[in-house]
């Protein structure tokens, strides 16, 4: 789907596209219906519920997702892994030993393990050793621990939850809601896995093939990586409700597939007039940390913007970035009051509406709740 979608457009899953120029790839994207004139930018800025309302729920759990939707979320974000059965289950990482209750199983001992993920030694438990059966058996926790106590009074409760339990509660929830709440998965560690023989592309497209609420639900799917966001743009990319979200991490960094075919594109790279060009071939959105859209100075207080926005939609893409947490321990010095790990609502709003004041299309936050309310009497003077 091209970037020029309002965000009524983008929600209503964004029919009645035709041939759009890519401004500085000169590629032309085909899909099969007429043409229409349309904004070049969402008319609203989109709040994606970061892993659900993980900022008062354990994060990726139905229970986060349901929250997040009924406190006003436009998309839920499920992390994709596998379990060693092959199915998609939502957890930030494939590493469980801090968001779930693994270590208290001991029958699960001896299942701990080092590994080395996208580079990083990580030692713990991984999904892609547990068969969903065994999964189901552990509880979520708070990763945060004494920072969000809310979440943390409910650790234990609430189980793992696969891609199509949420589909259902999404397609449920947000009937009930009575509006369209889209889902922005992110597949993780998509290399590491296509080692390990887990082809966790054709399991997200199997999964949308086969429900005919993802073909027609708003979907964005993001990764960090590159090679599989073109694969997913030859094989789903035509698809009006799919548009496809490509992640910066650090500018000094590259993508994991990058770094597995010993190539040498950095993230920097990519993040520049020539490599936003290239970017829009194959993906809608670009999406790096928030502090690379507005730098922080040597106080920790909000400085500068960058040309990341200005440089990005340009190239015809839409910018969205990851993520506002209400703690002030989260936000910059000029925006908290209180103690490092109290919440700061305000201090949160405040520093939301700098971003979507520069230019934003669509921002991650884990708590949603806040995120609309930054977003009240948008575009009234």
């Amino acid at each position: 789907m091209p970037s020029g979608l309002s965000r009524r457009q983008l929600l209503a899953g964004g029919a009645g596209l035709a041939a759009i120029s890519m401004a500085g790839s000169g590629i032309a994207r085909m899909v099969t219906a007429p043409a229409r004139t349309m904004p070049t930018r969402p008319l609203m800025p989109l709040v994606f519920a970061h892993r659900g309302a993980s900022a008062l729920r354990p994060e990726h759990t139905l229970e986060a997702y349901a929250l997040a939707i009924a406190d006003g979320a436009d998309f839920i974000e499920p992390d994709l892994v596998p379990t060693k059965d092959g199915v998609l289950v939502a957890r930030h990482e494939n590493n469980i030993a801090e968001t779930t209750d693994v270590a208290a199983h001991p029958e699960f001992a001896d299942r701990r393990t080092v590994k080395v993920v996208d580079g990083e030694r990580q030692e713990g438990w991984f999904t892609e050793d547990f068969t969903l059966a065994e999964l189901k058996t552990l509880r979520a926790k708070e990763r945060l621990g004494l920072t969000r106590p809310q979440s943390m009074s409910v650790d234990g409760k609430f189980p793992i939850a696969t891609f199509d339990e949420i589909v259902a509660l999404v397609e449920r929830d947000g009937g009930k809601a009575g509006r369209k709440v889209g889902l922005i998965p992110e597949i993780k560690h998509s290399t590491y896995f296509a080692g390990l023989g887990f082809d966790m592309e054709a399991k997200l497209v199997a999964a949308i093939r086969a429900s005919a609420f993802l073909q027609s639900v708003p979907l964005i799917v993001q990764s960090f990586e590159v090679g599989n966001l073109k694969r997913l743009r030859r094989e789903i990319g035509a698809m009006p409700n799919v548009q496809l979200m490509q992640l910066f991490d650090d500018d000094a960094a590259r993508p994991a597939d990058v770094v597995a075919a010993k190539g040498k594109l950095t993230y920097g790279q990519m993040a520049t007039p020539q490599g936003f060009a290239a970017v829009a071939q194959y993906a809608d959105w670009v999406a790096p940390q928030l502090r690379r859209l507005i730098t922080l100075d040597a106080e920790g207080k909000t400085g500068p913007r960058t040309a990341f926005i200005a440089d990005a939609h340009r190239a015809d893409l839409l910018v969205g970035c990851y993520t506002f947490r209400p703690e002030n321990q989260f936000l910059p010095v000029n925006y908290r009051y209180g103690g490092e790990n109290e919440r700061f609502e305000a201090g949160c709003v405040g520093d939301i509406r700098r971003y979507t004041t520069a230019g934003v299309d669509g921002f991650f936050t884990d708590d949603p709740r806040i995120g609309r309310l930054a977003l009240t009497d948008w575009g009234q003077d």
